[in-house]
């Protein structure tokens, strides 16, 4: 139990928070030290730390293995992953970029960055993802590409995707970093589309301090992207290209995340049961639905996403202060959309009434490696005790505001 007994112990009005270590939204998986340092010796008995040392190869044919694909290429950032390869694909003398609004806050960036046009489509109101549907509205003359990014929560329409951009020549990129265990219809995540990104920052299901990668089926683009990646040589060091960066993964990264890819099968099993935890308790708090995941298909059972319903009795700002000052890092889900924001960048924006209804309703909830069980059970009680107490809660955040 939380220990709440009246609306005086919450933290927000002087009472001592529930947790003394904050509980993340971030996966935050620590793997086995000893791995990390078995992996580190293959670079260090090598004394190759850049320019693709074996822990890098090693982990690239092991992650094509994992996908089920011909080729991964590692980047130094999921950024560089994501941007060179979008660079790779657009094509060439059109400007547009489909994509979603109610996604990662630097999506559009990246966009702009390659002096591209984010042009921000609707969303599915069931999986709060694009859709062939919703692409198509936005497909023109000037589209240069569509960037499909999956949900913190299964995955988007993968195969109404694929068919629309095969009947349009366009080129489709899935922005898979929420997704990397995951399965579709269509087969595992990795081998749909031109190209997939992935990251590989703490916050994601494979840890390696950082870092990023791409798969593809592609062997033109896959030699584009090693290229690309190196100061625009191929693996003979050969000048391939006019244009290039130095955007390759280093050796250390590429230990720790061999180390927390050894570990994947065991950490999906323990989101799993801290998934099952929520599933019972959330069951008895009302206001709340748990975005429930796709049991048909291959799973990570990796992010919590809540949606508060019309009978939830706070805001959802109201929810996330009393659980923060709980220590309980809970967040909004994509909000605001990305259209809403100030950006010094064009873009382009239909009207998307569904975006931005939906910006307003969900919220992440703790998991990952240092969230345990017990802890769950905590922060249902909080957020059961708020559904009991509404009332007395409102009135006191009132007089916060007014004071």
């Amino acid at each position: 139990m939380s220990g709440k007994k009246q609306v005086n112990d919450l933290a927000i009005f002087g009472g001592i928070p529930v947790f003394a270590t904050a509980k993340s939204t971030s996966n935050l998986l620590q793997p086995d030290f000893e791995r990390f340092m078995e992996y580190s010796d293959l670079f260090l008995q090598a004394q190759r730390y850049i320019d693709q040392g074996p822990a890098v190869q090693l982990l690239e044919r092991r992650l094509a293995e994992f996908h089920g694909v011909s080729y991964c290429i590692t980047f130094c950032s999921g950024f560089w992953a994501l941007a060179l390869t979008i660079a790779a694909l657009v094509i060439p003398g059109k400007r547009e970029v489909i994509m979603p609004s109610l996604t990662y806050r630097r999506m559009p960036d990246i966009v702009a960055w390659l002096g591209l046009i984010p042009h921000f489509c609707e969303v599915d109101s069931e999986t709060l993802s694009v859709s062939a549907a919703t692409v198509a509205a936005c497909i023109n003359e000037n589209t240069a590409l569509i960037l499909a990014p999956h949900p913190i929560v299964n995955c988007c329409d993968v195969g109404g995707l694929l068919q629309l951009a095969e009947d349009r020549k366009l080129p489709l990129v899935f922005d898979s970093v929420e997704s990397v265990y995951e399965s579709t219809a269509e087969g595992k995540v990795g081998g749909q589309g031109h190209a997939e990104a992935f990251s590989l920052h703490a916050c994601k299901l494979i840890n390696g301090f950082g870092g990023g990668y791409v798969t593809t089926q592609d062997t033109l683009l896959a030699n584009q992207l090693i290229s690309l990646r190196h100061y625009g040589m191929d693996e003979s060091g050969n000048v391939v290209l006019a244009h290039g960066m130095n955007a390759s993964m280093n050796d250390m990264h590429a230990a720790m995340a061999l180390a927390s890819l050894d570990d994947v099968e065991r950490q999906v099993l323990r989101n799993q049961k801290r998934y099952r935890v929520y599933q019972s308790k959330l069951a008895h708090v009302p206001g709340l639905r748990l975005v429930t995941f796709d049991e048909q298909q291959a799973t990570a059972y990796k992010n919590i996403v809540v949606e508060l319903l019309d009978d939830w009795p706070l805001s959802r700002e109201e929810t996330i202060r009393i659980l923060n000052a709980e220590r309980i890092l809970a967040r909004a889900y994509y909000a605001p959309p990305l259209h809403c924001k100030s950006m010094e960048f064009a873009f382009i924006a239909p009207p998307l009434p569904v975006t931005e209804w939906l910006a307003d309703r969900f919220m992440n909830l703790p998991c990952g490696h240092l969230v345990s069980n017990e802890d769950i059970g905590h922060i249902t009680d909080i957020l059961a005790f708020i559904v009991a107490q509404a009332e007395p809660i409102s009135t006191l955040l009132r007089s916060q505001v007014d004071s």
